[in-house]
């Protein structure tokens, strides 16, 4: 069981939260998104990780984040909450998790994510990843999207939506414009 504070009564939410240039690129957002991240969206960064209680992460997300977080110096309580808390990997190759906190979920993925989801708690976050993220939009069991569109062309660099997902349509629920040019968008699947 996701363990922390209840936000609700019902079953928790997926998340996906992601970088994004305006060109669709998602990889590698620490070398491009630093020059329009401030403390406008530092903040909304902790109110996203506040109300959360575990990420889901696929494999190079994981190492990425394994080999950075536990290490990293003068990141107060986001990093402490970071380090802390639950984490679920998604990954066919990886069979020992270092990070604090971290389990490996094994068998159907998408059985697997149903079984979190339906526990009661805060969401569950999953950033990045996008081969995860995928083969979860396929499978329907993203519950709100947000994207942090960054005011950046890249020509370049692995994109987050795949080729060969089937057509998908999603409703505006939010969006919030920060000074630095940072648009957040969020959406919901679309009612059928």
């Amino acid at each position: 069981m996701i363990s922390g504070p209840l936000k609700q009564e019902a079953d928790l939410r997926l998340v996906a939260t992601e970088y994004l240039s305006l060109d669709g690129v998602f990889e590698e957002p620490g070398r491009w998104s630093g020059p329009f991240f401030n403390d406008e969206a530092g903040q909304f960064k902790w109110d996203e990780l506040q109300a959360s209680d575990a990420l889901l992460l696929g494999r190079r997300t994981y190492e990425g984040f394994a080999s950075a977080w536990p290490t990293m110096t003068g990141t107060g309580e986001f990093g402490e909450k970071m380090n802390s808390m639950p984490k679920y990997v998604v990954s066919s190759t990886l069979d020992k998790l270092e990070w604090a906190g971290s389990k490996l979920l094994k068998g159907d993925v998408a059985d697997e994510v149903r079984k979190l989801k339906s526990q009661p708690g805060q969401d569950l976050l999953l950033s990045g990843s996008a081969q995860l993220f995928n083969a979860l939009m396929k499978e329907n069991l993203i519950d709100l999207y947000r994207f942090m569109l960054h005011p950046i062309l890249l020509g370049d660099g692995k994109r987050l939506f795949a080729d060969g997902n089937d057509r998908k349509t999603l409703d505006l629920t939010e969006t919030k414009r920060f000074a630095a040019g940072i648009v957040i968008l969020e959406y919901v699947p679309a009612k059928s």
